[in-house]
C-alpha cells in the first residue's frame, strides 16, 4: 500500500494525466450466488485482499481530495503465458508435464471465474483511454469453474488422471466464490472476453510445453528459498 501511495503522489508533482489503479475481485469478498457490482462494499477476507482494499481506496481519495484523474479496475482470475508458475494453473501444467502431482486445495469446491491475460490488458486500455474520472470498473472473463473442474480440464489436457493430485488442507482466508458483474464497463465501454476459455486454456498448457526454459529456472530458484 505504501508503494501505492508514492506511485500516486508522484503521478500528483508530475501532472500525469490519467492514472488507472488495478484492482482485484477478492476485496469484494466472496459471493455464494450472484455477482458484485461495483457499488458492493468491499468486504476483503485474507491479508492480501485487505491490502489490496486499502490500495482501492487511497486512488479513490486521490480523485476525491486533489482531483486526480484516477479510476479503479477489479478483474477477475487471470491466466495466460508468461504467469508465475506458483500459480494455479501454470503449478498444475509444469508438474504435469513433468510427470509431478498436484495438490488441490480441500475439496476442490473453490469457484473462480477466469480471465485471459489479453481480455484484461484489452479492458485495462479501455479504462485508460475511455474510462471516467473517480470510477471503477469490474473486469471479468465469463468462465466461472470449481478448482476440481478446472484441474479435470487440466489432467485432460496433459493426459494424466486423478491419482496425480494430491489432497492438501485448504490455505487460510480461502473464500469460496467470487463473481463480478460487468454490466458497466460493457455498457460504458464496449468491453467483452474475446479468448474462449477452452482454447485459451490449451494454448496455455503448450506454451508450458514449449518454454520450459522461462519457467523452469523459477521453479528451481523458487524450491531452493522454500
Amino acid at each position: 500500500m505504501l508503494g501505492t501511495q508514492q506511485l500516486l503522489d508522484a503521478a500528483l508533482r508530475s501532472g500525469l494525466p490519467r492514472f488507472v489503479h488495478v484492482s482485484t475481485d477478492e476485496v469484494y469478498g466472496s459471493i455464494a450466488t450472484g455477482s458484485w457490482n461495483e457499488e458492493r462494499a468491499l468486504e476483503p477476507n485474507s491479508p492480501y485482499s485487505a491490502s489490496k482494499a486499502g490500495s482501492d481506496l487511497l486512488a479513490r481519495s486521490y480523485h476525491r481530495t486533489h482531483g486526480l484523474n484516477v479510476s479503479i479496475t477489479r478483474c477477475s482470475n487471470n491466466y495466460g503465458p508468461y504467469h508465475f508458475p506458483e500459480k494455479l494453473i501454470p503449478l498444475f501444467v509444469s508438474n504435469l508435464i513433468d510427470d509431478l502431482h498436484v495438490p488441490l486445495y480441500g475439496e476442490g469446491n473453490n469457484i473462480r471465474d477466469w480471465l485471459h491475460v489479453d481480455d484484461h490488458t484489452r479492458a485495462i486500455a479501455l479504462v485508460l483511454t475511455r474510462g471516467r474520472a473517480g470510477e471503477i470498473y469490474n473486469i471479468g472473463g465469463g468462465t466461472e469453474l470449481t478448482n476440481t473442474e478446472l484441474t479435470q480440464m487440466l489432467l485432460d489436457s496433459t493426459g494424466k488422471d486423478w491419482s496425480y493430485v494430491d489432497r492438501v488442507a485448504d490455505r487460510l482466508g480461502h473464500d469460496l466464490r467470487y463473481s463480478v458483474d460487468i454490466t458497466k464497463i460493457q455498457a460504458e465501454l464496449g468491453y467483452k472476453p474475446e479468448v474462449p476459455f477452452e482454447q485459451g486454456l490449451a494454448d496455455v498448457v503448450q506454451w508450458y510445453r514449449d518454454n520450459r526454459e522461462w519457467w523452469e529456472p523459477l521453479k528451481e530458484r523458487a524450491a531452493l528459498i522454500g
